[in-house]
């Protein structure tokens, strides 16, 4: 690892857990709809919101590697069922994405985030649409390539070859660090980058994929590893 120049880093369940944050998330914009758009909610239970998101998914797999695409559509399908204009969908989203922003980062990855910093480029890789402005931390980083940006979402290829020509090393000397064997490890390591596997769960390796270079239970583990502590 002594010739690493880039690190890509994922950013949901890497640097903080996502899961709570969307649920957050999703109950602030159903109760806003509420309070503004009462007939959205007389319609539709928040799970029914969920299943108009999946038939347009569906509907539109060309883009579904856009989440912001993907709910904007989903409020105006629901807008114009309640007999709503579409004019409110950038507020809404808003609150959304306020409350998407609003994560709880682990207590390990600031102190990582400026190791690495110091001494690499440090490129966020995402499939989703988290604002390192929002949530504060986007000084720690050099460049940002997002499923949206590159056209297609992890594991494809050409979302690890964008972020590699954003990071301004080769493949070869890019290290690529998330907590997905899939869609992190297998995608980055077909790519041709370096690979390291986030495992806060001590979860066991598949056996479908090639293993990790690396394998940590945090990235606060990385500084040291990579001798920057």
């Amino acid at each position: 690892m002594k010739d690493i120049r880039t690190i890509t880093l994922d950013l949901d369940d890497t640097l903080w857990e996502i899961y709570p944050v969307i649920r957050r998330a999703e109950q602030c914009l159903y109760s806003w709809l509420g309070e503004n758009y009462p007939r959205i909610t007389e319609m539709y239970e928040p799970l029914d919101l969920r299943a108009v998101r999946t038939q347009v998914i569906a509907e539109f797999e060309d883009r579904s590697h856009d989440l912001t695409f993907l709910r904007r559509t989903m409020l105006g399908r629901v807008a114009v069922a309640a007999g709503y204009n579409t004019d409110f969908i950038d507020a809404a989203f808003a609150v959304f994405d306020a409350a998407r922003n609003d994560v709880d980062i682990f207590p390990e990855v600031i102190p990582a985030l400026e190791a690495l910093n110091d001494n690499f480029v440090v490129i966020a890789v995402t499939n989703g649409n988290a604002n390192l402005e929002s949530i504060g931390i986007d000084h720690l980083f050099s460049g940002v390539v997002t499923a949206a940006m590159a056209g297609a979402a992890k594991p494809a290829r050409q979302v690890f070859d964008m972020a590699v020509q954003v990071g301004g090393a080769s493949a070869r000397q890019t290290l690529h660090v998330g907590d997905h064997p899939l869609f992190d490890v297998d995608g980055a390591r077909g790519a041709g980058l370096r690979t390291a596997w986030v495992n806060r769960t001590e979860s066991i390796w598949p056996d479908e994929f090639a293993a990790p270079e690396i394998e940590v239970t945090h990235v606060g583990e990385l500084p040291r590893l990579l001798g920057v502590e």
